[in-house]
């Protein structure tokens, strides 16, 4: 018999699982391009409270991401190799407590949402229908990393319009380096589900694209590299940031040539490019900082 303590150990565990805390890749690959926004849009300068309401935000609003994802898909999950032990496709926590750990991300995010500029927090209101019907897309859309990638794009626009209450053109540039950039990622992050995937009747862009999919998200990387230059031009920003994106550079190459490779299934490639995205992330992160707050 399992104790009461136990029991409420064994459902904590699961709700850190549900939100995915114990995968914080895939939370930091959401922080990355708030952060970056927040910073470039006022370089030099930025709003140090601000920032940190971006951290805990981005880190509220991908776990309900998370709980959302995980509530629409909990019939699915379980047949799901990769899936399979999520707390709701396992049986593990009710439905009941998941729209409970919901109900207080959307709380928790609509009050640091009050802290924004008036467009900001309207550009917040426009990404919760993105952030909940996302899940439905693989079921209705043959490129569902599509709508998950205009979904991250709202990490950009919300922090920059909270700094300057507008959207200039370098936000712009930025936003569409961010929607690129998460296209190529979570493609190669959906890899691995390809075989299930078709089995089940389910829309991925890495069965859309076929066996073009390394040039794909090669070119996605490509892409998101020439607007990262763009804007570094359009924010006169010093050379640390352009060493990152030289070294960024190099990275992609490599990741577009691991992927051409033949790779089964069950390869550690794909958790590695993705864990590397996020390395990368934070190393342009990195340029940025030292370039605007020398």
């Amino acid at each position: 018999m399992v104790s009461p303590s136990g029991r409420r150990s064994s459902s904590l565990v699961a709700i850190i699982r549900l939100l995915r805390w114990d995968k914080p890749s895939g939370r930091l690959i959401l922080m990355i391009p708030a952060l970056w926004s927040v910073f470039l849009a006022n370089p030099g300068h930025p709003p140090w409270p601000l920032v940190g309401i971006m951290v805990v935000g981005s880190l509220v609003t991908s776990a309900a991401g998370c709980v959302v994802n995980d509530l629409w898909d909990r019939n699915i999950d379980p047949q799901v190799q990769r899936t399979r032990q999520r707390p709701l496709a396992a049986r593990d926590l009710s439905v009941t407590v998941g729209l409970v750990v919901l109900a207080i991300a959307l709380v928790c995010a609509y009050g640091l949402s009050r802290y924004l500029s008036p467009l900001s927090f309207w550009l917040c209101v426009l990404a919760l229908p993105v952030i909940v019907l996302y899940p439905l897309a693989k079921r209705v859309f043959p490129v569902p990393q599509l709508v998950l990638s205009l979904a991250w794009g709202f990490a950009v626009l919300i922090p920059w319009s909270a700094v300057t209450s507008t959207l200039m053109l370098p936000a712009w540039v930025l936003w569409l380096a961010v929607v690129l950039w998460t296209l190529g990622f979570d493609t190669v992050y959906a890899l691995p589900d390809r075989e299930d995937d078709q089995r089940l009747g389910i829309n991925s862009a890495a069965l859309f694209f076929g066996d073009h999919t390394p040039k794909v998200v090669g070119l996605c990387f490509f892409a998101t590299w020439l607007l990262l230059l763009w804007l570094g031009r359009l924010q006169m920003l010093a050379w640390p940031y352009w060493v990152g994106l030289a070294v960024a550079l190099v990275v992609w190459g490599r990741q577009t040539y691991q992927l051409s490779c033949y790779q089964p299934a069950g390869s550690k490639l794909y958790g590695q490019i993705f864990r590397q995205n996020v390395q990368l992330g934070f190393m342009v992160l990195g340029g940025i900082l030292v370039a605007t707050l020398r």
